[in-house]
């Protein structure tokens, strides 16, 4: 039982780590699938830690990481990958989650959907706002990091999967907050606007 908490806790880390980079998580856990005992993938999903799946998610890879690096045609990978990213995080957690997945595989990809679709929709919200502030040069540092974090998550997710799990509930939490305070409205100042 403890066994299949730990997948759902790793399940929602690689999720996560999809919404913002879809191809990383996936070939990671392939790779890892495939070289190590880290990360064992049940039938259908062994065939993403076959050679073929592995190339094409690298080459894919590629593709984003250099895609999301330049202004205007990263909107238009943010586009694309509205529908990728969430398939992407169905994949992961239902390859990883054997509790939800062997009760209900619906569930499992709904979950997956939603962490992924979570994450990237956040992600897309942002990214317009570097490229008006920035004039678009903030847009290659801010890939870069979203880059840096979803291979961290993804390896924190496999490794240390209770962890990663309360760390986004955290995450998700004062993202919740810092929300409800922006969308609360402020009472007017009230100030004596002084005569003649």
């Amino acid at each position: 039982m403890i066994e299949s908490l730990t997948s759902v806790f790793t399940a929602f880390g690689l999720s996560t780590a999809a919404g913002l980079n879809a191809y990383l998580p996936l070939l990671i856990v392939a790779l890892l699938a495939r070289f190590t005992n880290l990360i064992n993938l049940r039938e259908p999903w062994d065939v993403l830690a076959s050679w073929p799946v592995i190339a094409v998610l690298a080459v894919l890879l590629v593709v984003e990481l250099v895609a999301d690096k330049v202004p205007v045609v990263d909107h238009a990978n943010d586009v694309i990958q509205t529908v990728v990213r969430p398939a992407s995080g169905a994949i992961l957690f239902a390859a990883n989650s054997n509790l939800v997945s062997d009760v209900s595989p619906v569930l499992a990809v709904i979950l997956g959907i939603l962490a992924a679709g979570s994450m990237h929709t956040a992600k897309a919200s942002f990214r317009p706002v570097v490229t008006a502030t920035t004039g678009g040069l903030g847009n290659p540092v801010v890939s870069t990091v979203e880059d840096i974090a979803s291979g961290l998550l993804t390896f924190m997710a496999i490794l240390l999967p209770l962890i990663t799990f309360l760390l986004l509930i955290l995450v998700l939490f004062m993202a919740w907050r810092l929300w409800r305070k922006w969308r609360t409205p402020r009472p007017a100042d009230d100030f004596i606007i002084p005569s003649g």
